[in-house]
């Protein structure tokens, strides 16, 4: 799992567990989603992971794009 949910005020932030590069995003800001739903995929360790929501309900942020690179622990979007 590729997830580590930190809440803040009424959003949970996901964040990158690995370093990587962003090969696809399935979502946009604004979006509703259900917890497990895949949120991007992350190439990392010649992996495709997927980056799933911990939690249920609107992508209030997203903090990357396709070819992004992220080092563990980078923001990648916040669900609230």
């Amino acid at each position: 799992e590729a997830t580590a949910p930190t809440p803040s005020a009424a959003t949970t932030d996901v964040r990158a567990e690995l370093p990587g590069k962003v090969v696809r995003v399935s979502v946009k800001e604004g979006d509703a989603v259900n917890a497990g739903d895949t949120l991007l995929v992350l190439e990392a360790l010649k992996m495709e992971i997927e980056v799933k929501s911990p939690v249920g309900g609107t992508v209030a942020r997203l903090a990357v794009a396709t070819d992004t690179s992220v080092a563990a622990g980078d923001l990648l979007a916040a669900v609230g």
